[in-house]
């Protein structure tokens, strides 16, 4: 294996655990930092394939590191290694366009698998921290949304997604007044009152659940 990486984590004995593990594996690390300004910088310049990454390092964490790759268009694809499980972390890393979200308890059972789906260019995310938003969202799910049928629900996701009644109606193939009609419906349900934009801003706080 020839897949360039490096590796950044401020903590010596995380540090030196993974690159010894992926070095015996095969992989070419070419580089190594306890902190975000220097890991940043081995990326600018070195390129290398993948960057795995500590979320919480000093001066520059990895999600601000992975931001300014996405930023300035640089090639290295992004893999997190964290103890976090918060869904806001995890939808700022998906928005950063990073490629793997791995637990620190799990790193060096995952990072093998990890990396050679990332290098294929498929994302890759700890089965723990999957299970574990999905039980969290669920958990969070309004009970509101159980009182719509299927077809007022296929309208509230068009609804979260800012499309018109003209668009929603396009889409599903029904007439404007239909939909305005399903609307009303939707409203009354949800207890929410007859303000315009009322159902626009309820589906978009809850659009993941849609």
């Amino acid at each position: 294996m020839n897949t360039s990486i490096v590796i950044a984590d401020d903590h010596p004995l995380m540090l030196r655990g993974l690159t010894d593990f992926l070095t015996s594996k095969g992989f070419n690390i070419v580089g190594s930092a306890t902190d975000g300004n220097s890991a940043y910088n081995l990326i600018v310049k070195l390129k290398p394939q993948i960057a795995i990454l500590d979320i919480r390092m000093p001066h520059k964490t990895g999600l601000e590191i992975a931001e300014a790759c996405k930023k300035n268009d640089l090639p290295t694809k992004i893999i997190l290694i964290t103890f976090d499980k918060e869904e806001e972390v995890f939808d700022q890393a998906k928005a950063f366009n990073v490629y793997g979200y791995i637990l620190k308890e799990f790193a060096i059972e995952e990072i093998e698998t990890c990396i050679e789906s990332v290098v294929n260019g498929v994302p890759y995310f700890s089965e723990e921290i999957a299970s574990y938003l999905e039980a969290s969202d669920e958990e969070n799910k309004p009970d509101e949304l159980n009182l719509l049928t299927k077809s007022e629900l296929k309208i509230v996701k068009l609804i979260s997604e800012n499309k018109t009644s003209q668009d929603v109606a396009d889409e599903l193939s029904i007439s404007v007044r239909t939909v305005d009609k399903h609307r009303s419906n939707i409203v009354s349900k949800l207890g929410l009152d007859n303000k315009p934009t009322s159902l626009s801003i309820w589906a978009s706080l809850n659009k993941r659940h849609l």
